[in-house]
């Protein structure tokens, strides 16, 4: 008899009672996608769709030990990282990835709340820029945290531009520059590669506060894709199209007090490849 499986993807990121963002959403989006999900718990908030109440710590030991053990066990056809709010967290996960080069890797470089308050503080940073950007394939900001990566006023299409090139000198290898902060009836992203490649994404603007762990979702379609075999501007492409469905269907969807989630199950993927083992 013969025996299949899915492709599988990790994800090393926060909780999310609620269910809309951070590991919740990773696991949706995968699943969705005709993949099978992993994962790795980095830090323990207390949330609903309203806002954080607060965050419990994760021992550094018991990241690098989640890790180490789904990787021996399940090793991924992609990594998706989420939000890492010390520098010895992204120690930890640097390098216990370290001895599986070849996995891709996209990071979501969550560094700024919804209410424009900054979650993380600069030497997080700078760790993350030094040690976390070489690793990563491709990393996915949104116009605030390339604000902050780049160290200049980023509103328009040009500064995204602009900003995104500075970005790139850091070290990584391709940013998908997300512009759903924009103020037009239509949003604008970049993908930028280290190759000097700009593609521009642009897609319709909904009027919803229905787009609670869109940043988490987009980039974990993204490893998705790629633990698929799609290239990086296809996966980029289908994740951002994959994206914009959710949102949609679930623009009206009236989920807790605050700010709903996106509907990651709108449309069953009909494309779901396996691998025969």
């Amino acid at each position: 008899m013969k025996k299949y499986t899915y492709p599988s993807v990790l994800t090393i990121a926060g909780f999310d009672g609620s269910g809309g963002a951070g590991i919740q959403a990773d696991i949706k989006t995968f699943s969705a996608l005709g993949c099978y999900a992993t994962s790795v718990l980095t830090a323990l908030p207390v949330q609903n769709t309203q806002g954080v109440r607060k965050i419990y710590p994760i021992p550094m030991g018991a990241v690098a030990d989640q890790i180490e053990t789904v990787l021996d066990d399940i090793v991924p056809m992609a990594i998706k990282i989420g939000m890492v709010h010390t520098p010895e967290l992204v120690e930890v996960i640097v390098n216990t990835l370290n001895r599986y080069p070849k996995i891709p890797v996209v990071f979501d470089p969550v560094m700024v709340a919804t209410s424009g308050h900054r979650l993380i503080e600069e030497e997080t940073i700078t760790t993350i820029v030094e040690k976390l950007f070489p690793i990563a394939e491709i990393i996915t900001p949104n116009m605030d945290e390339a604000a902050i990566l780049a160290n200049m006023e980023v509103k328009t299409l040009e500064d995204m531009k602009t900003a995104g090139r500075i970005i790139l000198k850091s070290g990584c290898k391709n940013i998908l520059l997300k512009g759903g902060h924009q103020e037009t009836s239509r949003i604008t992203s970049l993908l930028l590669s280290e190759n000097g490649e700009v593609t521009l994404f642009e897609t319709e603007k909904f009027i919803t506060n229905n787009t609670h762990g869109s940043g988490c979702t987009l980039s974990s379609a993204i490893a998705a894709f790629l633990a698929r075999g799609e290239d990086l501007e296809n996966a980029v492409t289908r994740a951002q199209e994959y994206v914009f469905e959710a949102i949609k269907s679930g623009k009206d969807v009236v989920t807790g007090k605050g700010n709903g989630p996106l509907d990651h199950f709108f449309n069953p993927n009909k494309s779901i490849k396996y691998e025969m083992v």
